[in-house]
């Protein structure tokens, strides 16, 4: 076997594994498969897709217990039947505002049920927090500040139940930042 031969045989068999992992590389990524977290929760019941479950961003830049936290959510009815939102409910409150256009104020809590409702028509989507609908998850037990969350579930009357883990939102804007605190100073200095 000549040299030339040789060395070409060896170049290919070297050379060889790189570009045969090469060409997976577009194949199967690990990000194929990942969901976007600044998109909020997202889940399926039935025909109804519920995205983009958010917290709206609380104007001091956290929630205190005792607050009041608007729920901001698309739901999409895919099937050929409208469906109807009755409750919401969870821990972490003591319960939710559901309001529409059409109702005045209804209060819906995990022990009392709901009385007021949001209807999602076939084939079409309801945006929680725009349009004429809102939904207030009322009195929190606990702090609440960016990036922490609530396992809330939304109740339909016809499919069912659907348990997301809902986000406090990003700010919009950037929020201003108090005093800085000085580690180098000494609290409660001792006098002689």
């Amino acid at each position: 076997m000549n040299r030339a031969l040789r060395a070409a045989t060896i170049g290919v068999l070297l050379l060889s594994p790189v570009v045969l992992s090469a060409c997976s590389a577009g194949q199967v990524t690990q990000t194929a498969t990942q969901e976007r977290d600044k998109t909020g929760a997202q889940g399926q019941v039935g025909d109804l897709s519920i995205r983009e479950a958010e917290l709206l961003s609380p104007r001091g830049g956290s929630y205190e217990a005792g607050d009041d936290a608007d729920l901001q959510v698309a739901i999409v009815n895919g099937g050929s039947e409208a469906d109807t939102l009755v409750g919401v409910e969870g821990d972490g409150f003591s319960s939710a505002e559901i309001r529409s256009a059409s109702s005045a104020t209804a209060t819906s809590s995990a022990s009392r049920g709901g009385s007021d409702e949001i209807e999602i028509p076939a084939g079409s989507s309801v945006f929680v927090g725009e349009d004429d609908f809102t939904v207030t998850l009322t009195d929190l037990d606990e702090d609440l500040s960016t990036g922490q969350y609530l396992e809330v579930t939304f109740v339909f009357e016809k499919a069912g139940e659907v348990t997301l883990p809902v986000t406090v939102a990003n700010p919009e804007s950037s929020e201003t930042r108090g005093d800085a605190f000085d580690f180098h100073q000494e609290e409660g200095t001792k006098e002689g």
